[in-house]
């Protein structure tokens, strides 16, 4: 098969399509034939060489994708060949095909193509373990959002509304603060041009953050990455979002944002578009 393959760490020049050895699933894996992947700001991070692969994960990068199961291990059950999937990766998805632990599987979503599908395992598994899971977001409460127009900052727009919450975002240009805007955000910053620490006082009535509150109320500054989990607690993950994200998703309620499509030989392209920050969304790779 192909796959994307980092030569050496540096610029996206360092990305070149190869014929690589196919992978061998394990007994709770299957291997999927891989319709899209799409491109996470950690790719850019790996590939520099600043966020290394965990051991015994696919060299390859690539931390979600959408495709047909071509093969299933012994233990599996839920799934069978044929299946339309996407899946949260640790690597791997910048190829024509990856083993995926069975348990990082969900189906796509009704009304949603096989293709589109490749633009939400990781957000999802990201924002809903972040922001709700950790942090339990709850109605009425404010959530800022940094670069609102990132495929994160999309995607966590619409779900933090579907849940009740004020959402203020940041981004650094008209075009994409309507964007945000049109996708239900509340307050649009625009960072280039106003100081966003002061907007953000005025529009919550000064609330700012006090380290003696923090201390009196026994409060705590959460931080986590979604790669370096294990199996166990990203499969926890994976089936809380399908309990409680994929509804809405079918419902029509939060919807695939999109930027580009680049053939799979285009990654470094792929990478150098995500690096000039003018994409709104997702961009997605095609085998």
């Amino acid at each position: 098969m192909k796959a994307i393959v980092i030569r050496a760490p540096g610029d996206s020049d360092v990305l070149k399509l190869q014929e690589v050895e196919e992978p061998k699933i394990k007994e709770d894996e299957v291997l999927i034939k891989v319709e899209a992947a799409a491109l996470n700001r950690s790719d850019i991070y790996e590939r520099e060489g600043s966020y290394p692969s965990p051991e015994g994960v696919s060299p390859y990068p690539g931390l979600e994708c959408s495709g047909t199961i071509e093969s299933v291990g012994e233990n599996v059950s839920r799934w069978k060949v044929g299946d339309k999937v996407c899946a949260l990766l640790s690597g791997g998805g910048y190829a024509e095909k990856v083993a995926v632990p069975s348990g990082q599987l969900l189906p796509v979503p009704a009304g949603v193509s096989l293709k589109d599908a490749a633009s939400f395992p990781e957000v999802a598994c990201t924002v809903w373990s972040t922001i709700l899971m950790r942090s339990r977001l709850s109605a009425g409460e404010t959530l800022l959002i940094h670069e609102g127009s990132s495929g994160i900052g999309v995607f966590a727009i619409q779900i933090a509304k579907q849940f009740g919450a004020t959402v203020l975002v940041t981004a650094g240009s008209e075009e994409k603060l309507a964007f945000c805007k049109d996708l239900g955000a509340d307050v649009c910053i625009n960072y280039k041009t106003e100081d966003f620490v002061t907007r953000i006082e005025e529009e919550t009535g000064g609330r700012e953050v006090n380290l003696g509150v923090f201390f009196a109320k026994r409060l705590t500054i959460q931080g986590a990455t979604l790669r370096n989990r294990t199996l166990e607690e990203k499969a926890v993950i994976v089936k809380e979002v399908e309990k409680n994200v994929w509804p809405v998703i079918v419902e029509g309620k939060v919807k695939p944002v999109v930027c580009k499509h680049f053939p799979l030989v285009e990654a470094a392209e792929a990478h150098r578009h995500m690096e000039s920050s003018k994409h709104v969304g997702k961009i997605l790779l095609l085998p």
